[in-house]
């Protein structure tokens, strides 16, 4: 069984836009706005990559 399995992984905001192939601002507008949930780390946000996964289905399923 690999090391990390079970494990939640958390990215950071600049790894969430290069994924969406979008700003960092974006991802920041999506957070601030709460489409996308975030922890606030310090300064910065980290991001779970269930809920990157979740953002997008949601808006898959919206667009067909």
């Amino acid at each position: 069984m690999p090391a990390d399995e079970g494990r939640t992984r958390y990215v950071t905001v600049a790894e969430v836009a290069a994924q969406l192939r979008v700003s960092n601002m974006t991802v920041y507008r999506l957070v601030q706005s709460g489409a996308l949930p975030a922890l606030r780390v310090g300064r910065s946000y980290r991001i779970r990559e269930d809920d990157v996964d979740r953002y997008l289905a949601q808006q898959y399923t919206r667009a067909g």
